[in-house]
């Protein structure tokens, strides 16, 4: 997280990039808070766990400071407003719309405690997708947020927000609204005032990213977005992605995997299963077959990819035969760096109403999940010993640096560095979870 300056808010951030995102973006509109302390608790919705340590996290910030204004938003918020509300800790709650436009921040004290939109509401007179209000006034092209990212050496820039598709277990797109994007110009022009500042990295990201274009004229699709964001910021060092799915990955964006190297190759892919059944009654669009097939389409066209992937455990009916089929898939994949969760059952969703697992039997399952993804980003690791990489230093400090390589392994340099450089280095062992390199 990036320091915090004398007088700004603090900001406790929950879930994925796109909070982070949003995270910053608020640091900078909430300003000085109008000399008095604000604690900005962004939440995640994803699972009841993330719920539960969001609340967790604002008692602990009254505790430790009775006087501060305690604004909770994000995902938790617009879906479950009431239930924040409910907190004497809390003194106002922010829906997703609401958190990104200055005029919440410039009038807090004077609004309704709690201001929470429709994500799915249209101005009257106004129909069709275009009409959507965006819940980041990043994606309205007229008015592009920067967000501020202090210290740190890689960006994130939204470029789409929103999920048409319903997944069985996700109340992800009732917190975000319908898919919409942000225009190829405007995401040009934020990517190259972010290299202007200095990012030598940039990762674009969204709630669904290869959802990106069909609302734009032209429907670019996400592979034609970067070419043009590549060939318009030719200064970027460096572009990544953040999650994608891989029954949407077009053309364009394979060839760019194979021929562009400002390009890391690094995808993370938002798998959830490696059973057909369970694939198919949580409601994703693609198989076991097109999963596998697909790592080993990219791994042909660039050899040194490494893949990540989410994966849920302990999903409604799961039987050990469907759970070991995703548990296969690690290997059958490629995958080397895991986010695991167990299945927890979010209300309204189809899957809440399917045969539940018991809770002990959802962890104990995601704890096998993690210790093979451990065991397979241990395997990474040791084979990328003798390899030369480059690598984005991104911390420095006690006669070492830090950062991540090309396929975002964790490397320490034994030499000094500069922060925001880029270093051209040669693993030479594993030591704690990370690669020990030196100057190749």
């Amino acid at each position: 997280m990036a320091e915090t300056a004398p007088g700004a808010p603090k900001i406790l951030t929950f879930g994925c990039r796109l909070n982070v995102f949003e995270s910053e973006v608020m640091r900078g509109l909430a300003g000085a808070g109008n000399g008095r302390a604000t604690i900005i608790v962004n939440t995640c919705a994803v699972t009841a766990e993330a719920e539960r340590q969001a609340r967790q996290a604002i008692r602990k910030a009254r505790r430790a400071d009775p006087d501060a204004r305690i604004v909770v938003t994000g995902c938790a918020a617009q879906v479950s407003p009431d239930r924040f509300a409910a907190m004497p800790e809390v003194d106002h709650v922010l829906g997703n719309a609401e958190k990104l436009r200055a005029e919440s921040w410039l009038a807090l004290e004077s609004s309704p405690r709690v201001a929470v939109g429709d994500v799915f509401a249209r101005p009257p007179g106004t129909p069709g997708p275009d009409a959507i209000p965006s819940d980041a006034a990043a994606l309205d092209p007229a008015t592009p947020i920067l967000a501020d990212f202090g210290t740190r050496t890689r960006a994130f820039v939204q470029v789409q927000n929103g999920c048409d598709h319903r997944c069985t277990f996700c109340i992800i797109p009732y917190g975000r609204g319908p898919s919409r994007s942000l225009p190829v110009g405007a995401v040009a022009a934020q990517v190259r005032a972010l290299v202007e500042s200095g990012y030598r990295e940039v990762v674009l990201t969204g709630v669904d990213l290869t959802a990106y274009g069909p609302d734009l004229p032209g429907q670019p699709t996400l592979g034609q977005m970067v070419r043009r964001v590549l060939a318009q910021v030719p200064e970027l060092a460096r572009l990544r992605l953040s999650s994608i799915d891989v029954a949407e990955v077009d053309a364009d964006l394979m060839r760019l995997i194979a021929e562009e190297p400002r390009l890391m190759p690094h995808l993370h892919l938002s798998l959830q299963a490696g059973d057909d059944l369970t694939l198919k009654r949580m409601k994703r669009r693609h198989t076991r077959a097109q999963a596998i097939a697909f790592c080993e389409s990219v791994r042909r066209l660039r050899p040194d990819v490494a893949f990540g992937a989410d994966l849920i455990a302990g999903f409604p009916t799961e039987t050990e035969a469907m759970f070991d089929a995703t548990l296969r898939l690690v290997e059958d994949c490629g995958l080397v760096y895991l986010h695991v969760f167990p299945f927890s059952a979010r209300a309204s969703t189809p899957a809440a109403r399917m045969p539940q697992l018991p809770v002990a039997l959802r962890r104990e399952r995601a704890a096998r999940l993690r210790a093979s993804g451990e065991a397979a980003l241990a395997r990474y690791l040791r084979a990328l010993v003798g390899v030369e990489q480059s690598v984005l230093v991104e911390t420095v400090g006690d006669g070492s640096a830090s950062g991540r390589g090309e396929t975002y392994a964790p490397v320490r340099l034994a030499a000094l560095a500069r922060q925001g450089e880029i270093r051209r280095v040669r693993a030479t062992s594993v030591r704690d979870g990370e690669l020990l390199a030196e100057a190749a």
